[in-house]
């Protein structure tokens, strides 16, 4: 394919991808949670309060502002296959970088990047220089648009945690990925992780996910950033986004190490959401994913995927 056809197919892309969110985004209408979720969950708030906070139920991750707080996408377009160098800044309401954050397990900022199709998800954790700069190298396998999530928490007197997000042009020959199709089961690198509960829609609801391998449950499960797993969900089409902190952590003296991780979660309207699990194990971070209907069914009643079948390109670098 020349370069000529490359660039036409890649623009029609952005336009379908564009055109996609934002019909199904327009359809599916955010509903306020009727309960609050558990103190664990602190991120999964479908609204947030603060200084220029929405009043409305709008979910995360859709806007690029919010509560006086703008994310800078420096770098607005990379190359699919190529190792590129990914950097951003958060500038206040008086156009200045933020350079002081609140640690939250462990981190100042958290970095999502996923691409419209869900088929490319990433947890980064980025470098800040002084001046507020933070950057990250970034080597994704597709072309289209990706949505780019900055996960954070200002140091200022009243600042709740905010999660600012924008789009990133990914350029090469495009072919957009069918989402995979609902089930209980996942398996990644030779782990199985198994999903039971509901994801709710308006509703706070537990969800449980089982680590074995080899057919035998994982109790040894390891720490990472402070919690033996984090979850985030994305809404299909407008990737609405969810990031949920476990029920328990590690030596509190009553959670234990696997097979089991809990989370209380609530879906800000029905629809299709992916959802990655990061867990780690024998030193090493894994990502497990699964596509779940909220509103519409129960995760225990969804199929299992064929022998063997693993979810689509994930990942959890540094």
């Amino acid at each position: 394919m020349n370069t000529g056809v490359k660039i036409t197919v890649f623009a029609a892309a952005l336009a379908a991808g564009f055109g996609t969110a934002y019909g199904v985004g327009a359809a599916i209408d955010p509903t306020a949670a009727d309960q609050a979720p558990a103190a664990h969950a602190e991120h999964d708030r479908p609204a947030r309060s603060g200084r220029g906070a929405h009043t409305d139920a709008t979910p995360a991750g859709l806007q690029i502002s919010e509560a006086g707080y703008t994310l800078d996408l420096r770098t607005p377009r990379v190359t699919a296959g190529e190792e590129s160098e990914l950097r951003f800044a958060v500038r206040d309401q008086d156009g200045r970088q933020v350079t002081s954050y609140r640690r939250e397990h462990g981190k100042e900022l958290h970095l999502v990047l996923a691409s419209r199709d869900l088929a490319t998800y990433r947890h980064l954790h980025p470098t800040r220089a002084a001046d507020g700069t933070w950057s990250t190298p970034v080597d994704l396998p597709a072309a289209g648009t990706y949505r780019v999530f900055a996960d954070f928490t200002p140091n200022t007197e009243g600042a709740t945690d905010l999660t600012l997000g924008a789009d990133l042009a990914v350029s090469g020959p495009y072919e957009a990925a069918d989402l995979p199709g609902a089930a209980a089961t996942t398996t990644v690198d030779g782990y199985t992780v198994t999903l039971k509960g509901a994801l709710r829609p308006g509703k706070a609801g537990e969800l449980t996910l089982d680590v074995s391998r080899d057919g035998r449950p994982v109790t040894d499960l390891e720490p990472y950033l402070g919690a033996y797993g984090h979850l985030v969900a994305l809404r299909s089409g407008d990737l609405a986004y969810l990031h949920v902190h476990p029920n328990g952590e590690p030596g509190d003296g009553t959670t234990e190490s696997g097979p089991g991780i809990s989370f209380t979660t609530t879906a800000p309207s029905a629809g299709v959401y992916r959802l990655f699990l990061d867990f780690k194990h024998n030193g090493t971070v894994r990502t497990a994913a699964f596509t779940v209907h909220a509103g519409t069914s129960t995760l225990d009643s969804a199929p299992e995927p064929a022998a063997g079948e693993e979810h689509g390109d994930g990942g959890h670098r540094h």
